[in-house]
């Protein structure tokens, strides 16, 4: 396990525990009044620690290396239902954009997400989870299958943004963004859109458009990156954590600002200590948010998500 830098006491407390046991095991010597006085503590610690977390603390535990990310999610969801769909039928096939069609009980859904990797080779071959134009055109062909067959579309957000190098504006990346929110607006199936990480800018807006839209309770969902919204407004990254303070970034903060539809609570500790806690919390909010929107008729569908949208941002004095 590894600990980000304000999990230390919990780390401390976990050593100790671990010590303990250890004593107990190789000698005669009683230590379960100690190991139990240990585990108190430690159970105080991570809910004093994990209840008052700061936005930047909550955009460090969305970038946790042990992160569950989109294709774990979809494999403990669908088990080997799950077939992956590729390429866009133009360029080629964006290994940072998957997605396919899955099954939770007896209802399909159509899957899409950024996918990131877990090591040097599997970044590389994710891009880190930034997705090229073909990425967001691939997952535009998908919708577009989802909707002809009327198959509900579930997209999982984690994405520290879409990808900026030359070759991507090259090939029209700022258009096959636009062209997504557009035709996501008007798409004529339900669409269920979940924050499991980093939800960075248009790259994560660029399949976010949804009926209902959650945000898991440890990520973050904004136009900019903390320590890129840092360097421009004070030229450096050392101001990351009022950066993430003044974005209003976290899900209560969207929440609070009605652009998003709900939180969905993670286990002590972060989705990481707990997979099967959250990938069950998930599952649970994707089979209640499908029935809320089932019955609706395309017509009502449609409308709704394009009120839900315009009345963003809209304010009385």
């Amino acid at each position: 396990m590894e600990y980000l830098d304000f999990e230390m006491p919990i780390k401390e407390l976990q050593d100790q525990l671990e010590k303990c046991q250890i004593i107990g095991e190789e000698s005669d010597v009683d230590v379960t009044a100690t190991c139990k006085k240990i585990e108190k503590k430690l159970a105080t610690a991570k809910k004093d620690i994990y209840k008052n977390l700061t936005p930047w603390q909550r955009v460090q535990l969305s970038r946790h290396p042990n992160r569950p990310y989109t294709l774990d999610y979809i494999n403990a969801i669908c088990g080997d239902t799950f077939m992956e769909l590729h390429g866009d039928r133009s360029v080629k096939d964006d290994k940072a954009m998957i997605g396919g069609l899955g099954k939770i009980g007896d209802q399909s859904f159509m899957f899409i997400g950024q996918q990131k990797g877990y090591n040097t080779k599997t970044r590389q071959y994710r891009n880190f989870g930034m997705a090229n134009p073909e990425g967001y055109r691939k997952a535009l062909r998908l919708m577009k299958m989802a909707e002809k067959f009327g198959i509900p579309v579930v997209t999982l957000l984690d994405t520290p943004g879409a990808y900026p190098g030359l070759e991507a504006e090259e090939r029209g990346q700022g258009e096959a963004i636009a062209r997504n929110i557009l035709e996501m607006t008007r798409l004529k199936t339900p669409i269920i859109t979940i924050v499991i990480g980093e939800g960075a800018s248009g790259g994560a807006l660029g399949i976010g458009v949804g009926d209902r839209v959650y945000m898991m309770e440890n990520t973050w969902y904004t136009v900019i990156s903390p320590e890129s919204c840092s360097s421009i407004l004070w030229r450096s990254w050392e101001f990351k954590e009022q950066a993430a303070e003044a974005l209003k970034l976290t899900g209560t903060d969207m929440k609070k600002l009605k652009l998003i539809d709900g939180i969905i609570k993670e286990p002590v500790g972060g989705a990481h200590s707990d997979r099967a806690g959250a990938f069950k919390a998930v599952q649970e909010q994707i089979i209640a948010a499908f029935n809320e929107l089932k019955d609706l008729s395309n017509p009502d569908l449609v409308m709704k998500r394009m009120d839900k949208y315009a009345d963003m941002g809209v304010y009385k004095e």
